[in-house]
This record gives C-alpha cells, sequence and structure tokens, in this order.
C-alpha cells in the first residue's frame, strides 16, 4: 500500500510540472522527466505492476522494468540538477559544483545505455536457477554470480548519483532565501543520503549472499531494513520536492488572478494602439456569446510567454507603452481635469477617467512630438500589479462617454487658455 502512496506522490509532481515541462527548458522537462520515471518504477513495484508485467510470460519481468525505470529517471535527475547548477549566479564554488556535476552527467548519460544493456544480458542469459518460492528479487536468485553483476550494476549507479545530488542540494540550502523551500531542499538532500546508505547495504547484502549462503531470519531482517530506508528516501525527497512545487503552483494562481483583473484595460489599450502590443488580443468569432471569455482564457493562458509571471511583466509593460502613446494626444491640462472630477475617489478612478478620455483624444487629437506619463509608474512589478488591479477596476466602471465628456472639458479649457494668451 505504501508503494501506491509513494507512486501517488511522484505523480502529482509530475502532473504538477507538465504544463512548465511542456514550455520550459531543460532543467523543467529534466525533472517532469525524473519524477514520470520514477513513478513508472515504484508502479512496477506494486502488485497491479507485477500482474500486469507477469502477463508476458517472462519470470521477473517486474522487476527489470522496475530497475531500467529507475536508472532512466536517476540519469534524468543528474540532468536536471545540472542545469541548474549551470544557470546559478557565478562564484567559485557554483565553478567547482558545475564542474563536478556535469562530468558525473556526462559519465551517468553514457555510462546508463551501458548499464541498461548489460542488466538485460545479465538477466536474460545468466539468471537460471530462481527459486520460485522466494520472494524477494534477490533470494531468488541467491549464489549466482550473475546476481552480483546486475545489481551491483544498479546500487553502483543509484550510489553514485545520490551522493551528487545529496552534495549539490546540501550546499545550495544556504544559498535559499524562502524558509520553505529551504527546508525542503533539506529533505531532498537527506533523502539522498539515505539512498547513498541503501544501495551500499544492498550492495554489500548482494555480494555476502552471492559468496555464502545466509538464513532465512538474516535475509527478512535485511529487507525489512532496506526497505524502510527505500520509502524513507522516496518519502523524503517527493515531500522535500513539494515545497518548491507548492511554491511555484501558488505563484502562478497569483500571477493568473492578477491576469484576469488586468486584461480588461490591457485588451481595450491594446485595441486602441496594436502597433505597440507584442501579441494582439485574441478575437475568435467575436461577438458570439460566451466567446469573449474564451478569448480572455486564450490571452490569460497565451503560449508567448513562459511563464504567468512573464504575462504578467509584458500585459503591466504594454498597459504603460499605450498609455504613453495616448498621451502624445491628450490636450494639456486632461490628467489634472480628471483627478478634479474623480477628486476622493483616489488617485486610481483619476487615472482610470484619463484613459478612457486619452482614448477618445487619440481618435480625434494630433499628436505631439513630445509626451510622457502624466501618471507615476511602480518601480517594481509589485507596486505596478496592484495599482492596476485598481485602476481596471475603476475603468470598467466608466464608458466611452465619460471619456468624450472630459475631453471635451479638457480642450475648452485649453482653447479659452489659448485665446487669453496674447
Amino acid at each position: 500500500m505504501l508503494a501506491y502512496a509513494i507512486a501517488a506522490l511522484l505523480l502529482i509532481q509530475a502532473l504538477l510540472r507538465a504544463p512548465s515541462a511542456v514550455r520550459g527548458r531543460v532543467r523543467k522537462r529534466s525533472l517532469w522527466g525524473a519524477f514520470a520515471a520514477l513513478a513508472a518504477a515504484w508502479l512496477t513495484r506494486t502488485s497491479l505492476g507485477h500482474d500486469v508485467l507477469g502477463s508476458f510470460g517472462i519470470v521477473d519481468l517486474a522487476y527489470l522494468v522496475k530497475h531500467v525505470l529507475a536508472i532512466t529517471g536517476i540519469c534524468v535527475l543528474l540532468r536536471y540538477v545540472t542545469a541548474v547548477y549551470s544557470t546559478a549566479e557565478p562564484s567559485e564554488s557554483i565553478s567547482r559544483t558545475v564542474q563536478i556535476s556535469g562530468i558525473v552527467h556526462r559519465v551517468a548519460t553514457r555510462a546508463s545505455l551501458g548499464t541498461i544493456a548489460v542488466m538485460v544480458s545479465v538477466f536474460f542469459f545468466a539468471l537460471d536457477e530462481v527459486v520460485a518460492d522466494v520472494l524477494y528479487f534477490t533470494g531468488r536468485y541467491a549464489g549466482e554470480p550473475g546476481l552480483a553483476v546486475y545489481m551491483g550494476l544498479f546500487y553502483l549507479y543509484m550510489a553514485t548519483a545520490a551522493a551528487v545530488c545529496a552534495v549539490q542540494w546540501g550546499g545550495a540550502v544556504r544559498r535559499i532565501p524562502q524558509r520553505a523551500v529551504r527546508i525542503g531542499m533539506v529533505m531532498m538532500a537527506g533523502a539522498m543520503v539515505l539512498a547513498v546508505l541503501y544501495a551500499l547495504l544492498r550492495t554489500a547484502y548482494v555480494l555476502l549472499i552471492t559468496i555464502t549462503p545466509v538464513s532465512d531470519r538474516f535475509s527478512l531482517a535485511q529487507e525489512a531494513v532496506t526497505d524502510t530506508l527505500l520509502y524513507a528516501t522516496f518519502l523524503l525527497w517527493g515531500l522535500g520536492a513539494l515545497a518548491p512545487a507548492l511554491r511555484a503552483a501558488r505563484q502562478r494562481v497569483r500571477a493568473l488572478g492578477d491576469l484576469l483583473a488586468i486584461h480588461p484595460l490591457w485588451r481595450d489599450l491594446a485595441m486602441s494602439a496594436p502597433h505597440r502590443i507584442r501579441q494582439y488580443p485574441r478575437t475568435l468569432l467575436h461577438g458570439v456569446p460566451g466567446m469573449a471569455h474564451v478569448n480572455t482564457l486564450r490571452d490569460v493562458c497565451s503560449y508567448y510567454d513562459e511563464t504567468p509571471d512573464a504575462r504578467v511583466q509584458r500585459f503591466v509593460t504594454e498597459i504603460r507603452d499605450v498609455m504613453l502613446e495616448l498621451s502624445r494626444h491628450a490636450p494639456p491640462g486632461l490628467a489634472e481635469l480628471a483627478l478634479a472630477e474623480r477628486n476622493g475617489s483616489g488617485a486610481a478612478a483619476g487615472e482610470a477617467l484619463w484613459i478612457r478620455a486619452a482614448q477618445a483624444a487619440y481618435q480625434t487629437q494630433p499628436a505631439s512630438p513630445h509626451a510622457s506619463l502624466p501618471f507615476p509608474a511602480g518601480t517594481t512589478l509589485a507596486e505596478e500589479v496592484p495599482h492596476f488591479r485598481a485602476v481596471t477596476e475603476a475603468y470598467r466602471k466608466l464608458t466611452a462617454e465619460h471619456g468624450w465628456q472630459v475631453l471635451s472639458a479638457a480642450t475648452t479649457s485649453a482653447d479659452q487658455l489659448t485665446q487669453v494668451k496674447p
């Protein structure tokens, strides 16, 4: 039952990372691949996996498939670790770590195919004396030299990869500012230490039973200890990896909420000055009931940007760009008049009214070569997003008629000032 739980935990991790893996870089695809391969390996460990693979008529095929999937997952995990450190901030320790992990990954990638080939060959041609009534794989082939070769290769590969991951993740803990992620990394590094210990104990046991018979009591005790280590390893690693995954999921949800909140303002401004927009708003079957919501989701979930956070950055930047374009057509004093009209409602309401009026001016007023944004911009995205959420909320309460009224008043005021001047 615990094997099903661990497989489910790893599958959840793979599903959480699937969207970013499809559009992401090597590191994201690699981590997804590691979780998927190791989840599949754990599924082959279950009674259901044994039954399905046993139906092919090959004795102990489930064990071979499990070991091949595990090696694949470990190899891809090493690729992820290498990709992470190759994109980290440069420093002497990071540079040394990148070199070590890069060498290990290159060797492991080449060795994985060779290891799998040798293991498959040993499995089919050197493991013959199976004892069918023994529950565990190692006990079924105890005393055969082929078992020592087969399992020795597997545990050597596993121990080396786990040691590299333990060093990399343990060394990165001090550089992580987020407490939850830091705890997760400690758990992941601890899991790799347990994995090394597991591989060493299993290697010693396989060598022992190849050389001399051992009692059933000793075999059962060894299996209980090493199985506990294996379960603890994957539970720690799976739960530890959830910390950064959940943090990324929270960021994604928050970014999607921000996108939905500012989308009406972004869309209207994009329609006003499409040449200032990198990706035009979707207009599929415009006017058909319900399609406006579909097009909104297509804009908010666009593949143009790598992540929702990058999409939020683009929306905010393009809103500012279009506002600057509109300001070239706005008459003098329009911002002050808009703020005065919304006196008591806040700066966001005044800015929203200015946008409505400036959109009207963009259609009728000539452009000025010199213009600047009449409202100060935030210094960070964390300041800009809440501001534009408030502006969008106020903007949606206004109509184009409100804009024309303010523009007319501002134009009249500007003309009067021009007539007064000598």
